[in-house]
């Protein structure tokens, strides 16, 4: 029988827990689910206490994908009936800013399909960076595709505080998704844009028919490669995709994997990600015991929880949204 605690007490201390640990917290039986959830807590109380990150994204450039992301609903082999449309105008852009402050949110995260940003897109979404930072302050995240290193450096320049750049799965479960680029290549994004000064957002999307190995195989890499802040994101599937018909997990599953990435992860912002609303239903305020940050108004293609209601949920749960991104961790 496992001790939640003794992982939470190993997960503080800075060590890591073994492979028969981590398949034991994903293997957590429904009525043991609180006890791990109280440990999640636990670790994440001493670096984050009792704060949530709202972040909210704007879906800047839509569908027409090179790329064969079989999750994707922009990928080119989607037929999902999706809005497509080019890069939306500098003033959308700095709009969404503003509505981001509306929604509590303290980034506002930037994303675009695509493999790459391109040089036009790159410099209009540069200039409305830029006027966002003189404008409001709010902290900036962007998600264009692949970088190089002078793109990189451009972001960096323009005021972009942090570059998601999502790793998704495992290495060994990389090509079952994708054959357009390879696992590397996305590693290699991140490698370039924390050379370059930003901060690092790369998450998960779990659900597409992984192994339980290849989950905690993609939260020890998370654990190497040491991003700012990691979104867990559980495949919502949709009509048209070629993962339309994967819909296996539930919510004491989703939650097993919120609590392991916490506590391999234990400094890193964990964010209850797409598929929040989908997977877990009724039990989404549980997801803060391991998590500190949350989307709200919903993702790319799918809808999520209204501002409004997410301030709500917070506050009955005896948490606070958070005012201002700190950038230092104080353990307490």
């Amino acid at each position: 029988m496992i001790d939640y605690l003794s992982l939470a007490e190993k997960s503080l201390s800075g060590s890591v827990l073994d492979r028969d640990e981590c398949i034991g917290v994903l293997s957590t039986r429904p009525e043991k689910m609180l006890d791990l959830l109280q440990a999640a807590f636990r670790v994440r109380e001493a670096y984050f206490g009792r704060k949530v990150i709202v972040q909210l994204l704007v879906n800047a450039k839509s569908g027409s994908c090179s790329e064969d992301c079989a999750y994707c609903s922009q990928s080119a082999l989607s037929a999902a009936e999706i809005e497509k449309y080019p890069l939306i105008d500098e003033e959308e852009i700095i709009a969404g800013a503003r509505a981001a402050r509306e929604a509590k949110a303290v980034r506002y995260c930037i994303v675009t399909s695509g493999r790459a940003p391109g040089k036009e897109n790159l410099e209009r979404i540069c200039r409305a960076a830029s006027r966002i930072k003189r404008e409001s302050g709010i902290s900036l995240c962007a998600s264009l595709g692949f970088l190089d290193k002078k793109e990189a450096a451009a972001l960096k320049a323009a005021g972009i505080d942090r570059y998601n750049h999502n790793l998704n799965t495992s290495r060994a479960f990389y090509p079952s998704i994708c054959s357009t680029h390879a696992y590397g290549d996305r590693r290699e994004t991140i490698v370039q844009a924390r050379r370059a000064g930003l901060e690092i957002c790369s998450g998960a999307l779990l659900g597409m028919g992984e192994s339980d190995q290849d989950i905690m195989d993609i939260a020890l890499a998370f654990r190497e490669l040491k991003p700012e802040s990691i979104p867990v994101n559980f495949l919502h599937p949709v009509s048209g995709t070629s993962l339309e018909k994967v819909d296996y997990l539930t919510p004491m599953k989703c939650l097993a994997i919120l609590c392991l990435f916490r506590f391999l992860n234990p400094e890193s912002e964990i964010r209850a990600s797409g598929g929040r609303e989908y997977h877990l239903r009724s039990l989404q305020p549980l997801a803060l015991y391991p998590a500190n940050s949350i989307f709200v108004s919903g993702y790319l293609t799918t809808s999520g929880q209204a501002p409004e209601e997410a301030w709500k949920m917070i506050e009955d749960m005896g948490f606070e949204v958070e005012a201002e991104v700190t950038q230092e961790l104080a353990v307490k």
